[in-house]
């Protein structure tokens, strides 16, 4: 018993096991964008994974635990790079201002024509699907408003609730721009609704 738990440890099996996880969440991902929640059937995920039912099942149970860990991938790819858009446009020292606007435009210009957002909102507008619980923390909001909040400490923001300056931000930048590309908009009046949230948000928040 203690001679083959140790052999499942190994490095080599620890890769192969990971590698046909990946293997798995991507043929899932692809099935769920191509097929539907509903549509899409565990034998033809494990089929285009080149792996067995039971393979897939020991890995993650049933489809609806498939389809969650493959939109919680897609959403890590998200928060990661709002992290990263986050700590390297609302650096410390750098003009608040200037800050904001090169981070909502990196929001819209990078991450909403990214791969990973449109498969993320196309999985997760499946009505039928099971819902991703997200946690505070695992939100980009909240993660803006940490920085907020560390803005506010070094006096550069204005504010007692970063949580409600974060959601405010969000509402006049990023969300106005969603709602204007899912209209058609285009780049220059995309743009002017960043620029002019911004505006609005440091009169309330400067």
């Amino acid at each position: 018993m203690s001679r083959v738990i140790a052999e499942e440890q190994t490095p080599g099996r620890r890769r192969r096991s990971e590698a046909k996880r990946a293997a798995i969440l991507d043929a899932a991902e692809a099935r769920f964008l191509a097929d539907g929640y509903e549509q899409a059937s565990v034998d033809a995920i494990a089929a285009q994974a080149g792996v067995s039912k039971r393979t897939m099942y020991d890995h993650f149970g049933e489809k609806g635990a498939i389809y969650l860990r493959a939109v919680e991938r897609v959403h890590a790819l998200l928060v990661a790079a709002a992290g990263a858009a986050i700590d390297e446009e609302l650096s410390a020292g750098r003009n608040l201002r200037e800050g904001l606007e090169a981070f909502a435009r990196r929001i819209i210009t990078d991450t909403f024509p990214s791969s990973s957002y449109v498969t993320f909102r196309r999985l997760t507008a499946e009505r039928a699907a099971p819902r991703l619980g997200l946690t505070t923390n695992d939100r980009p909001e909240r993660m803006l408003a940490d920085r907020f909040a560390q803005l506010a400490e070094e006096g550069t923001l204005r504010t007692d609730a970063p949580e409600l300056a974060a959601r405010h931000f969000s509402a006049l930048t990023v969300e106005l721009a969603l709602h204007a590309l899912d209209s058609g908009a285009n780049e220059t009046e995309i743009l002017y609704l960043v620029d002019s949230g911004v505006a609005a948000f440091l009169r309330a928040y400067s």
